[in-house]
């Protein structure tokens, strides 16, 4: 399924923005190095932080390269054209891989990050009927607005929905452009910090009964060896992580250079897991399980035609294999 036209045009703007400032392209050196596409939020970039701070690339004779991106969908275009080895994706944008885009090699965190936002005024997802609600598409604050409008026995027919990249979104939002908006934290911590009194009309926190994986991605062909270290990088770092709550949020705000309460506040959507859990989720089919739950979710938004077997793009076996080696 082809990507919406502006979602095409923005990410050619954010690839090549992204080239330019590391001043490098094309195909992935013999030197070892592995362009990784992130999201600049504590999901995004705490295990990319980790592995720098323990050595862990070094370790498996890797060299990163970092790439920051606004969303999930403009790295999988990235990674279709070349100019990405890894990405990192929300749940929002599992429809991508879902649909043949690329190929899911790691499990990274389990977010209820993304929330349905109104201004004052506005206190259910009943009140934005008939008005204007920004929303990134393809994204995951798409995936909240379209939970939301479901279980409200609504349509994105019964609002004016308006696409945008997520920083149009922040703004727009603030200077009362748009009614509402399908986003999440820690942007929606932007929009607060000018207007205080919004909202929150919907949360994925609501729906228990559903698991909200982020992900890491690879082009749907590409080199094997290479995924196999990336993948033994992630999970120490992982395993880092899970160990070392604090000092991750530490890192993940060095990195992105911010203040460490506004990571701190990110961090409290998320839930990590260890490797090992993840390995044996992956192993006892419950990893699938939740790829399925969206899949599903994703041929009733009519993102896909028809929800395939998670394992056709998920890489449960170079997961658990990279674990066990």
């Amino acid at each position: 399924m082809p990507l919406p036209q502006r979602a095409l045009t923005a990410a050619v703007a954010v690839s090549a923005l992204a080239l330019s400032v590391t001043g490098c392209s094309g195909d992935s050196s013999s030197d070892g190095t592995v362009r990784f596409g992130y999201i600049s939020d504590y999901n995004g970039v705490s295990l990319l932080a980790i592995a720098d701070k323990q050595g862990l690339w070094k370790a498996e004779g890797l060299n990163p390269e970092y790439k920051p991106f606004t969303n999930g969908p403009l790295q999988i275009q990235a990674l279709g054209s070349g100019n990405l080895d890894v990405g990192y994706i929300g749940p929002g944008a599992m429809w991508l891989p879902a649909s043949g885009k690329a190929k899911v090699v790691a499990v990274n965190t389990l977010a209820r990050a993304d929330r349905v936002i109104a201004q004052p005024g506005i206190t259910s997802i009943e009140g934005l009927k008939g008005k204007k609600v920004g929303v990134p598409e393809g994204t995951s604050g798409a995936m909240a607005l379209d939970l939301a409008l479901q279980k409200a026995g609504m349509s994105e027919k019964d609002i004016e929905k308006v696409p945008m990249d997520p920083s149009t979104v922040v703004s727009a939002f603030v200077s009362g452009q748009i009614d509402g908006a399908g986003l999440w934290y820690p942007l929606i911590d932007n929009i607060k910090a000018k207007t205080p009194k919004l909202n929150e009309v919907a949360s994925t926190t609501d729906f228990k009964d559903r698991a909200f994986p982020t992900a890491f991605v690879t082009p749907a062909k590409s080199d094997e060896k290479l995924n196999a270290k990336v993948v033994k990088v992630l999970q120490k770092a992982n395993d880092w992580r899970a160990a070392h709550p604090d000092e991750s949020i530490d890192a993940a705000a060095s990195m992105l250079k911010i203040d460490r309460a506004k990571v701190a506040a990110d961090a409290a959507n998320v839930e990590t897991l260890s490797t090992a859990d993840l390995v044996a989720r992956t192993e006892d089919g419950t990893v699938d399980g939740w790829l399925d739950g969206l899949g599903k979710f994703f041929v009733d938004t009519g993102q896909l035609k028809k929800a395939p077997a998670a394992d056709t793009y998920y890489e449960g076996d170079l997961y658990t294999k990279a674990y066990k080696k």
